[in-house]
């Protein structure tokens, strides 16, 4: 895990699925789990998704507030 990681789960959206189109941040808990039970997909992605459930799991997502972009005026 790098700080560039932590940036992307803020800021990239679900590529595919059901959540498409949802910062990867925002993913709720159960969809993550069913990936950790079913397999992560390859790649950049499968590993970010394997890093949020890891930290959805553990009960830290609010670590990831301050890295959010504050909403434009």
């Amino acid at each position: 895990m790098t700080p560039e990681d932590l940036e992307k789960l803020v800021s990239r959206e679900m590529p595919f699925g059901k959540y498409k189109g949802r910062l990867i941040a925002d993913l709720p808990g159960n969809y993550l789990t069913w990936f950790a039970r079913e397999g992560f997909p390859p790649g950049e992605i499968g590993r970010l998704l394997a890093l949020m459930h890891e930290i959805d799991h553990n009960g830290l997502k609010a670590l990831l507030q301050p890295l959010r972009r504050a909403p434009r005026e």
